[in-house]
């Protein structure tokens, strides 16, 4: 990993791409190159939707889905809210105790769904007859727990139920083509280091024939720049009629970090960021773990105020310490952040 090491000069002792993440080299240019065209009037808005569909081409890269399944968006919410639009009045949805609110929120917001919440050990036992849809993070915010997704996938499909899984702290680090789901939703901030603002989801034939595009507009159409006027409806056939007008700037840099990141060996990603996950945990004293994300008990935030105080970047999470490791990270970063603990 010395080579996407060396894009993040900012790496040592940064912590938290579970939080925020870092801009590549080659994504700080492209951002770079979109403000000097911006700010020249070189700017055009044919160029940013190139940009784009460049983007979606990546991105469908990292679900393993087509670009035609892929939609795109600003934020994970918004994808979690067209299924829950969709669902039948008194459905049921399974969700995970202590999920991510993005993907728990939107469907008690209406209050006429039955939202149950289960801990994650439980979820796929907990799949009936009656669940109409489950919403689960592949890995958990507040815990870095990953879940067993092809158990949750096999009884959902067995149940006939629908899958939502939101892969923000998944994708990036460990390989997310595989997922059998009806709904894949990510944002590339944290782990794939883009811009904030730029969010994508992959739909399965089922969800693009029953979910309703509810945030239709007019990059929702077929072709954009012909239907973007009333008063007629105009959808793409495919997945692209859930899109939102495209946050251009955060798109610009999105392209070449999402570039980046579908351009890496994911396995090779996967097993350098858990051996240093692991080698902390190690340290001490905590069990090891399939996970890049480490949290532990920390509910007077002595040990976060220890890091920091280091100058090592790490959060905090439901009365949790958190951090996390990825490609700008090697075995330094461990002994910084065991150190500043133990110091502490």
């Amino acid at each position: 990993m010395h080579r996407e090491r060396a894009r993040y000069p900012s790496g040592r002792g940064y912590l938290a791409a579970c939080t925020l993440g870092l801009p590549a080299d080659v994504t700080r240019a492209a951002v770079r190159r979109d403000l000097d065209a911006w700010a020249s009037g070189r700017a055009s808005a044919p160029a940013y939707s190139a940009s784009l569909e460049r983007a979606r081409g990546h991105a469908s890269t990292l679900l393993g889905a087509r670009p035609e399944q892929v939609a795109t968006g600003s934020q994970a919410s918004v994808f979690t809210a067209l299924a829950a639009a969709s669902a039948p009045r008194a459905a049921e949805v399974l969700c995970v105790d202590g999920d991510f609110s993005s993907i728990v929120a939107p469907f008690l917001a209406g209050g006429d769904l039955r939202v149950r919440h289960v801990p994650l050990h439980a979820l796929a036992d907990e799949i009936g007859p009656s669940t109409w849809l489950v919403s689960t993070s592949l890995v958990q915010s507040a815990t870095g727990e990953v879940l067993d997704a092809a158990s949750v996938s096999s009884a959902a499909h067995d149940a006939g139920a629908l899958l939502l899984l939101d892969t923000t702290q998944a994708t990036g680090w460990m390989p997310t083509t595989d997922l059998e789901a009806d709904l894949i939703l990510c944002h590339a901030y944290k782990w794939l280091g883009a811009p904030r603002g730029a969010a994508f989801a992959a739909f399965s034939d089922r969800a693009l024939a029953e979910f309703t595009p509810i945030t239709a507009g007019w990059y929702s159409g077929a072709d954009p720049w012909t239907s973007c006027y009333g008063p007629d409806l105009h959808l793409a056939a495919d997945a692209t009629r859930f899109d939102v007008s495209p946050a251009w700037h955060a798109w610009a840099g999105a392209e070449a970090a999402l570039g980046l990141a579908a351009s890496l060996d994911m396995a090779g990603v996967q097993a350098h960021d858990v051996g240093l996950a692991n080698a902390f945990r190690e340290r001490l004293a905590i069990a090891a773990s399939d996970s890049a994300i480490v949290t532990w008990t920390d509910a007077d935030g002595g040990d976060l105020a220890a890091l920091s105080a280091a100058g090592i970047t790490a959060s905090g999470r439901a009365g949790r310490a958190r951090v996390a490791f990825h490609v700008w990270n090697d075995e330094e970063d461990v002994e910084l952040a065991v150190r500043a603990l133990r110091r502490g």
